[in-house]
């Protein structure tokens, strides 16, 4: 019981960690695109092109797979669902192994 509360507690913390650096990079985005549009509005870098709307655009793309991967992908498919994979692949497995022993037994006894 002991080894399945430490899984518990790393797997909890690893979540946490996720959630923590999903945040910054919120944070980073939103300080990062505030000084872009400074710098191209009131510094006029670049002023003859919107180059800050791509450049956001692009990291707000990237901040949105970063969502995904944190609260859909890595949601569903943790632990728990890699054992039931591991667990099916292994059934699937020891089936085919069953019916090469059996044809082999079959075969040996004609």
């Amino acid at each position: 019981m002991e080894n399945q509360q430490h899984e518990s507690y790393e797997y909890a913390r690893k979540r946490i960690k996720q959630k923590k650096n999903l945040l910054f990079h919120f944070v980073v985005l939103l300080v990062g695109s505030f000084f872009m549009f400074i710098a191209h509005y009131y510094l006029e870098i670049g002023a003859t092109v919107n180059w800050h709307v791509w450049v956001i655009t692009m990291w707000a793309f990237f901040f949105i797979l970063h969502f995904i991967k944190i609260y859909v992908t890595d949601r569903f498919m943790n632990k728990t669902w890699e054992r039931a994979q591991i667990d099916r692949l292994m059934l699937k497995q020891e089936q085919k192994l069953a019916q090469l022993q059996a044809k082999i037994d079959e075969e040996q006894n004609k």
